[in-house]
């Protein structure tokens, strides 16, 4: 007998075996027990989930000589013939080959006018739906909506948002999930099983975290690691089959980026790279390492890991602390996304993560912008204004005396609060900013550091991020202006700006401010 995959091997043969679906499950049963079979089904999901094999064996069930029955019997002939795929009154079509509108019509629209042979329904599974031509799902609409007795439409696709509405409103509509961790070691330890096969419990649970919650997947890459292994199936053939980096190569890393040991660092990069990985890998593999350890920082439970593995995982998040690994699995996204437009993807890799590496030593730089100070006339009345800066980022207090000046000093001092909660540098760079003026919809915001207005204009989400924030303070017509502004370092520097800012000074740096209309803004 010619050898079959895993994947069609142990395809699910009834709806008991059908793992990690229980709701579709559970609603097309009852639909068949209260006799509430509808004309045409709509399964969606990702893929390796079940859908085509849900369309069997609901075909099976509705079909099947004593049926329709919520579980068929699977001996009967034409339960058989729809399991070896040869049932005459089964027709299944594969819509990303087939899509034109003369396949749909000779397949379908003109098949349904013929009674089924042998079976009670003609039953049309169309998978890969999304993928029929406007003008196919033209042809197959009339036929749909309101189809002879003894058809039955059953489709499936992987991007609802495809279907047509039209289409979608005349289908009962099963959404399929993705299988959770434990789903799906469980099922691959049933297959190595009946297998005879060995593993390593790490291996396995490798194994499903890469398939990513779809039982087909786990399954193909269960069977390159039973062809590529020597007996029993370890953790470090798994790595080298998927070619990814192992756990402790990454924790290596991710420690030396911590301690800014870079030298440690670099020797890492050099022996990941005589492996044969490539930049791209060690991105991937450091992004479900992340993903581990912030479920740890957040003690949020994982089933799948064993004792030894999980004990290493929460030594690895204690190193390196919740602030640090919030930030490098947002910068090491970052930098899976960017690396496929890089020429020299190693070498660009190096020099990312050693910034990441020197990137919290760097303290701020003070001086960044002179404005000489201008004396207000002895006589002349002072009017209400901001505080000064504060030396140590401390939060501004709104006391000018103005209500509406006030307003955006508490609105901003909330934004800084929520902003710095979610990220680490929002919260560098925006913890010595102060409120300089208000207009009444637009809020100028003075920064201490030419590099933290450059930071804020060279991310395309940080400034509408901020943006937002404070709009949910001061409502949705808010405009935010970055100003940079020198703070006074001490009494030698006499060219230093002191603020607050009095008499004609102040008039004409809020008139100046609000007066830039004919440059880019640095928010909106």
């Amino acid at each position: 007998m010619a050898y079959i995959s895993l994947y069609r091997k142990y395809r699910s043969q009834t709806f008991g075996d059908l793992v990690g679906q229980d709701h579709v499950v559970r609603t097309i049963q009852s639909g068949i027990s209260r006799d509430r079979i509808a004309h045409s089904y709509l399964f969606t999901g990702p893929r390796g989930t079940g859908k085509t094999s849900t369309a069997r064996l609901l075909a099976k069930a509705l079909c099947c000589s004593s049926g329709p029955t919520p579980e068929p019997d699977n001996t009967c002939e034409i339960c058989t013939a729809i399991t070896a795929g040869n049932c005459i009154d089964v027709i299944e079509m594969d819509a990303a080959s087939e899509s034109g509108v003369e396949d749909i019509r000779t397949q379908i629209v003109e098949a349904v006018e013929y009674r089924p042979m042998m079976c009670r329904f003609k039953v049309f599974i169309i998978d890969e739906v999304h993928d029929l031509s406007a003008k196919a799902f033209d042809a197959l609409l009339k036929t749909i909506e309101e189809p002879p007795a003894h058809v039955i439409f059953i489709l499936a696709t992987t991007e609802y948002n495809k279907v047509p509405p039209t289409v979608r409103s005349r289908c009962q509509k099963y959404e399929f999930h993705r299988a959770d961790m434990a789903t799906l070691v469980s099922r691959l330890e049933y297959v190595l099983k009946s297998e005879g096969v060995e593993a390593e419990p790490a291996a396995v649970t490798a194994i499903a975290r890469m398939a990513d919650g779809g039982f087909r997947d786990a399954l193909t890459l269960l069977e390159q690691a039973i062809l590529t292994s020597d007996g029993k199936i370890t953790l470090t053939e798994v790595y080298d089959q998927l070619g990814l980096v192992s756990e402790d190569t990454i924790d290596r890393l991710l420690i030396a980026i911590r301690k800014n040991d870079v030298p440690t660092l670099l020797e890492s990069l050099e022996a990941i790279a005589r492996l044969g990985r490539d930049p791209r890998a060690i991105l991937e593999s450091a992004m479900f390492r992340m993903a581990d350890l912030t479920r740890a920082v957040y003690q949020t439970k994982e089933p799948a890991l064993d004792g030894p593995r999980e004990a290493g995982l929460h030594e690895t998040a204690v190193q390196l602390g919740k602030d640090t690994i919030l930030r490098l699995r947002a910068a090491i996204a970052d930098a899976h996304r960017s690396i496929r437009d890089v020429s020299l993807p190693k070498i660009w890799l190096e020099s990312e993560l050693v910034r990441l590496a020197t990137e919290s030593t760097v303290r701020p730089v003070a001086v960044v912008e002179t404005v000489v100070r201008i004396e207000a006339p002895a006589a002349a009345p002072t009017p209400a204004s901001p505080p000064a800066p504060s030396r140590n980022g401390s939060k501004q207090e709104p006391n000018t005396g103005d209500p509406e000046l006030d307003r955006a000093i508490n609105a901003w001092n909330n934004c800084v609060e929520a902003m710095s909660g979610k990220s680490k540098l929002m919260a560098e760079h925006l913890g010595a900013s102060e409120v300089i003026a208000f207009d009444g919809s637009t809020v100028a915001v003075a920064l201490v550091r030419e590099v933290s207005l450059d930071w804020f204009k060279e991310g395309k989400v940080r400034l509408p991020s901020v943006r937002d924030a404070l709009r949910m303070e001061l409502g949705p017509d808010t405009m935010i202006d970055f100003t940079v502004v020198k703070k006074n370092k001490g009494p030698e520097q006499d060219e230093a700006v002191e603020l607050p800012l009095e008499g004609s000074k102040l008039e004409q740096f809020i008139r100046e401010t609000f007066e830039k209309k004919d440059r880019p803004s640095t928010m909106d």
